[in-house]
């Protein structure tokens, strides 16, 4: 058992059956009453964030997680196909769990969160950015960088990203996975 007093960030607690992630607290010590720790918690379980208020001294339980790094396979009916980079084993994941599904390519490395006594996948987190190829845009017209209009671009995972018109089908560009908007071309 733990108290307030071991709260962190990115700490996972067991609470009103969830598993729960610390993204934010602070320790609040009012001129009257009892001192709190306002918190700002993530549910793993349906990704919701909620908020809660502890009184300071409560117990609860950390959970035991691990994150692993894992190579992106395939997609089938049954889910999404991973490797253990380590160990060659494979995990079948749920879309839900995914930060961002469109943008998944074969081979890309991303960190699955484990849940260590039950072994169960908790989240599927992508890097930050992805660099993927467009296989299908309008042409792009030479000279137009200054106004700032965009046109659907489809990348080579099927997701349609808005692109400056300057933008021609067969480049690669960055992709930023938490918005799913265009960052910026690769270079050659």
């Amino acid at each position: 058992m733990a108290s307030t007093s071991d709260f962190k960030n990115g700490l996972t607690i067991e609470f009103n059956d969830d598993l729960l992630t610390i993204i934010e607290f602070q320790h609040v010590k009012p001129g009257k009453g009892p001192a709190f720790s306002r918190t700002k918690l993530r549910s793993l379980k349906n990704g919701k964030v909620l908020t809660h208020t502890f009184t300071n001294g409560s117990k609860f339980t950390i959970a035991r997680v691990e994150r692993k790094r894992h190579q992106y396979l395939y997609k089938d009916d049954m889910g999404y196909y991973f490797m253990d980079s380590e160990t060659f084993e494979q995990v079948t994941i749920p879309e839900e769990i995914i930060s961002a599904p469109p943008f998944l390519k074969e081979g890309l490395e991303v960190e699955i969160l484990f849940h260590t006594e039950t072994e169960t996948p908790l989240s599927c987190d992508m890097p930050a950015y992805v660099e993927l190829e467009i296989t299908y845009t309008e042409p792009g017209e030479r000279g137009n960088t200054a106004t700032n209009t965009f046109k659907d671009a489809k990348l080579e995972t099927g997701a349609i990203v808005k692109v400056p018109l300057f933008i021609n089908e067969g480049e690669k560009i960055k992709v930023d996975t938490r918005s799913g908007t265009y960052s910026e071309r690769v270079k050659g």
